[in-house]
């Protein structure tokens, strides 16, 4: 039996393309091979002419445009859309939840206690619009007000270079601050770091930034080093490749979409900061966020930052909107969700490293809190051969 011939057309400019690529490695690495042509192109490339010549099996694709769905249609083709400019295809799609991706950004920083923010992203751009709507949605909840800045992002609509950043700079200096930023994606980070750089601000006591992608290379470029949020473009690789083997070989999926949560923020310099005018909560805080997965109770933030209980309580209802004990918590939900992720470490040995006694109260913590038992958690959130 011949080898399926399969098109595969995702961008290898971009970590997250490459992420995909990854992913969809690990399937066949495990699975009959296909026969397979990457189309090398940048992310908003044409589809290419030969494309109508050709006679094969499958197609997963990052390029998408009205006319080249309606072509594909008429072909008849299996084809797995991975492309997140355009609200629909009539394929078959797995996306990152861009709204997860703006909640959670929206969550890290206000957990560092910021009250003003503000969003940079790429005009016309339907994952950048996602992303904002999901941290506005949670910046709202909290009563708090959110600026917003676009520029276009494809050429030939963009600004030069310093046109860009005089926009972004003008902007960010009508903010009151401190201010919490996001960036639609690292690159965008990357803009707004210069912008505060250009202006003399402090990062990340008055203004910290968020991206999205996790681009190792790039974050660590940024002067300071960038935060991201982290997508999970391996998994949708793996499933799309999935996808679309079973469809070449007869079971035609569902034309629906499915998204996946983003994996977590990685922190670095540009928002490892709290926002708090308050010393002692600021202390109590960050003792919390350093020893919380040593199993302490509020007694032990109380010796390390001394006042009384209720003078605690109710700051930290004050700046985090909840309580010390739900602080510790979410400290060690947060590092059990990590590990749960990014490693094959058994829940017993978890339950240690985060400071529960026994792994059965791990569990029902982890259910209440997250609304999904540690292995449903890991088995949605790994790649079958990507596992740390």
């Amino acid at each position: 039996m011949s080898r399926p011939s399969v098109v595969i057309m995702i961008e290898t400019a971009t970590i997250y393309g490459r992420r995909l690529l990854q992913g969809i490695t690990s399937y066949l690495r495990a699975h009959e091979p296909w026969s397979i042509f990457l189309e090398q192109h940048e992310l908003g490339a044409e589809p290419p002419p030969w494309l109508q010549r050709w006679q094969g099996d499958g197609l997963i694709t990052r390029v998408m445009t009205p006319e080249f769905a309606v072509w594909l249609q008429e072909r008849g083709l299996p084809v797995i859309d991975l492309n997140d400019r355009l609200p629909t295809s009539g394929f078959p799609r797995i996306n990152s939840d861009d709204q997860h991706i703006g909640r959670l950004a929206a969550e890290h920083l206000l957990e560092r206690g910021f009250q003003h923010f503000g969003y940079c992203g790429f005009s016309d751009e339907l994952w950048s619009d996602r992303r904002c709507a999901g941290f506005h949605e949670t910046i709202a909840a909290q009563g708090l007000p959110l600026a917003r800045f676009d520029s276009p992002w494809v050429m030939p609509k963009t600004a030069s270079w310093d046109r860009q950043q005089e926009e972004i700079a003008a902007w960010l200096s009508t903010l009151p601050r401190p201010v919490g930023l996001m960036c639609c994606n690292d690159m965008r980070g990357q803009h707004v770091l210069d912008a505060c750089s250009r202006l003399g601000w402090s990062v990340p006591e008055e203004a910290a930034v968020v991206g999205v992608d996790d681009d190792d290379l790039l974050c660590e470029f940024c002067d300071p080093p960038l935060s991201s949020v982290r997508p999970n473009p391996e998994r949708i690789g793996y499933l799309a490749a999935a996808l679309l083997d079973s469809w070449m070989q007869g079971r035609a999926p569902d034309a629906q979409e499915e998204v996946l949560p983003p994996l977590g923020v990685t922190t670095r310099q540009s928002s490892d900061v709290l926002a708090i005018d308050d010393p002692q909560i600021a202390a109590a805080v960050r003792f919390i966020r350093e020893s919380a997965c040593r199993g302490i109770s509020v007694n032990d933030v109380l010796r390390a930052v001394p006042q009384s209980r209720t003078m605690l309580e109710r700051k930290f209802r004050k700046f985090l909107g909840r309580s010390p004990q739900a602080e510790i918590r979410h400290v060690q939900i947060k590092r059990a969700k990590q590990l749960l992720a990014e490693t094959d470490l058994k829940l017993e040995r978890i339950a240690e490293l985060t400071g529960f006694q026994h792994p059965e109260y791990l569990s029902v913590v982890f259910k209440r809190e997250v609304g999904q038992t540690p292995g449903e958690f890991r088995r949605h959130a790994m790649s079958p051969g990507t596992r740390g």
